[in-house]
């Protein structure tokens, strides 16, 4: 069964068995009964009660194959989406109308129950059934000592839950090493520098590397850097699970991933919220300045009045920036792309009191209303330039997952000639720490900047 049917169907089923388990509830509850007042106060309150316990499974990870693959996972996750749903669902009922507080408190609590026992009951019964039941894993593990072997063995184990063992791989990276054919009794299929090739070839989802920190370096410089992309963990020496956290345990072994999402979905779809009525208002407020600032880059140097040029937003795909032109016309007509710094004799008179405080930015509204862009994010970058920095910079493409921003930590932490390593760190930060605080600090940082027309660009 692939991703997307194993998501679609775990949704429905989850949307009949939540309400199935409400009217057992009642029934048992009642005597076999559905009291008219009582049950019509659940009805009305269905479709919210509904969303609330799809909303727990999709935060929780039940629509996530590789966090749900296990009994046991499967049982304390649903336990706790359930019981957050029972919450929600008694909150709702106790402060509601009139109407929905005649829900019956005993039956939420009887529901609570049933709903565990439901929703634990159809995964394990469809896993039981058939393996097809279950999104395929195809792993390769990085590694042929006794832990990689071990490793190998609870995958197999695992092949009712989807997983597939494609087979192993030499952590060696000697030029002239040849790995071994077998190990445990598992296939060798390569060496790590050729990890990449042999994950696209053999289409895995998921590479566990079981080595020293050399080779850990250099399976997450695949990971950055390589087209292919799966999910990737590694077994943590001891100081790691100090300062780190374990994302999941197989066997009795436990895994760290590098390759975790950026921000959970929720979070993504707010900040486009966001963005869009952000984009909006800030565009009706701000067009009288863009009116003026317009007037003033046509007097100062003629027209166009605006600056198009092709950039880099999510997934490396192209798009074209939009900003109020600070340059001569044909600024790099002679000179090729080259970047700009705070003295360069190209930038206008005009031009320089835009870059100043920002307004030369304003246009780029439109982007963040298009959706190529956000208000915070890493800075898109020109193509040029990227092809350069991701030859030179380990790690640079990983920027990339995330949309470009307007204004970014980088722009407000570091300085305006900064190093693109320096960037790429600002940039990774606030990608894996992201939240709606950090955000507003941001913004705040950044109208900072506009007001005093002073700080890092």
């Amino acid at each position: 069964m692939s991703r997307n049917r194993f998501v679609a169907l775990s949704v429905v089923v989850d949307a009949v068995v939540v309400n199935a388990g409400f009217v057992l509830a009642f029934l048992l509850r009642f005597s076999g009964q559905l009291p008219s007042f009582n049950f019509r106060a659940y009805l009305l309150l269905s479709p919210v009660l509904t969303l609330f316990y799809l909303g727990g499974a999709w935060a929780y990870g039940l629509y996530q194959p590789e966090r749900s693959d296990t009994a046991w996972a499967v049982s304390r996750r649903v336990v706790a989406v359930v019981t957050v749903g029972t919450l929600m669902t008694a909150a709702v009922a106790f402060f509601g109308s009139t109407r929905t507080a005649s829900f019956a408190r005993s039956t939420i609590l009887l529901a609570w129950a049933l709903d565990v026992i439901l929703l634990i009951s159809w995964r394990l019964i469809l896993m039981r059934v058939g393996r097809v039941n279950w999104p395929r894993q195809r792993v390769l593990i990085v590694g042929v000592g006794a832990t990689s072997v071990e490793l190998a063995r609870e995958v197999a184990r695992r092949d009712r839950w989807g997983w597939t063992l494609a087979g192993l791989i030499d952590p060696s990276t000697d030029l002239g090493h040849e790995p071994p054919a077998e190990a445990g009794g598992f296939p060798v299929l390569g060496v790590a520098r050729d990890v990449a090739r042999i994950a696209a070839e053999q289409r895995a989802s998921r590479v566990i590397v079981v080595s020293p920190i050399a080779l850990r370096e250099l399976m997450e410089s695949f990971v950055l850097t390589n087209e292919v992309r799966v999910r990737v963990d590694v077994v943590p020496e001891l100081y790691e699970i100090f300062i780190g956290t374990v994302d999941a345990i197989v066997g009795d072994v436990p895994l760290v991933e590098i390759t975790r999402a950026t921000v959970p979905q929720y979070f993504a779809a707010l900040k486009r919220v966001v963005d869009v009525i952000g984009a909006l208002v800030l565009l009706v407020v701000t067009s009288p300045l863009l009116l003026v600032a317009g007037i003033a880059v046509a007097i100062n140097d003629g027209l166009p009045v605006f600056f198009s040029q092709e950039r880099l937003g999510k997934g490396m795909k192209p798009f074209r920036i939009h900003k109020l032109r600070t340059m001569v016309k044909d600024a790099e007509e002679a000179s090729g792309p080259s970047l700009a710094d705070e003295d360069d004799s190209r930038i206008t008179r005009v031009g320089r009191s835009l870059r100043r405080f920002r307004i030369d930015e304003l246009p780029q509204l439109v982007n963040v209303l298009a959706g190529d862009m956000s208000f915070v994010g890493p800075r898109p970058e020109r193509p040029f330039f990227a092809e350069q920095y991701l030859a030179a910079v380990p790690g640079y493409r990983e920027r990339f997952r995330v949309k470009p921003g307007v204004t970014g930590l980088a722009q407000v932490s570091g300085g305006y000639a900064t190093t693109s390593e320096r960037k790429l760190k600002y940039d990774l930060i606030y990608m894996y720490h992201q939240n709606l605080a950090m955000d507003i600090q941001i913004v705040v940082e950044t109208l900072r900047v506009v007001l005093t027309g002073r700080g890092a660009r």
